[in-house]
């Protein structure tokens, strides 16, 4: 007999696809930070507007700087780990009204939680925990399409507009990237409201 599938009736089974941090950018129009998720082996993006905390805090793990005491993600990443825990995924789930949702996964003695959380305060602790980040692969067909009405090219700029795009591997070196990082003011990332 085969195994009955727990999905509600009606319901489809999520297709995750794996994605990594392609790069940070500034949107110009809104002077709000943009992380950049591009799909591991492919050409699909996934742009999120985030904070200025959380931006830095990728920023930071980006370019291997260290904070000499532990910030928040760091932190939680620690305090997992003495709990035993340890996350081994996160994943970018849906979108409602321009708001993103992510879930971390947890696991610990054998168990695997899921806990709500914000994407971009998931994608800082994916990093610092070698996580795997992961997105719902109908967030990636939304940003596809909305890329080829207008380009036709998937990339990380046809997606944001006039963004200031800070390539990890391409434009910036680690130590680039690193002096640049200490050089910004909290007031290049502009005012966030939420």
């Amino acid at each position: 007999m085969p195994p009955r599938s727990l999905l509600p009736h009606g319901a489809t089974e999520r297709v995750l696809t794996e994605v990594r941090v392609q790069s940070l950018a500034l949107d110009r129009s809104t002077n709000t930070p943009v992380v950049i998720l591009q799909e591991v082996d492919g050409e699909r993006v996934l742009p999120i507007w985030i904070g200025p905390a959380e931006a830095s805090a990728i920023a930071m793990r980006l370019a291997e700087m260290d904070s000499p005491r532990p910030l928040t993600h760091d932190l939680f990443c620690s305090v997992l780990r003495e709990l035993g825990g340890a996350v081994t995924k996160v994943i970018i789930t849906k979108v409602q009204k321009s708001t993103y949702y992510a879930e971390l996964v947890v696991s610990r003695n054998g168990e695997v939680i899921s806990v709500d959380a914000r994407p971009s305060d998931s994608i800082a602790v994916a990093l610092r925990a070698d996580a795997r980040i992961m997105a719902d692969d109908s967030l990636l067909e939304i940003a596809t399409i909305e890329i080829a009405e207008d380009e036709e090219v998937p990339d990380a700029q046809a997606v944001i507009g006039e963004v200031e795009v800070l390539e990890r591997d391409r434009e910036m070196g680690p130590e680039e990237l690193k002096e640049h990082l200490r050089r910004l003011n909290p007031e290049d990332f502009g005012r966030f409201t939420p």
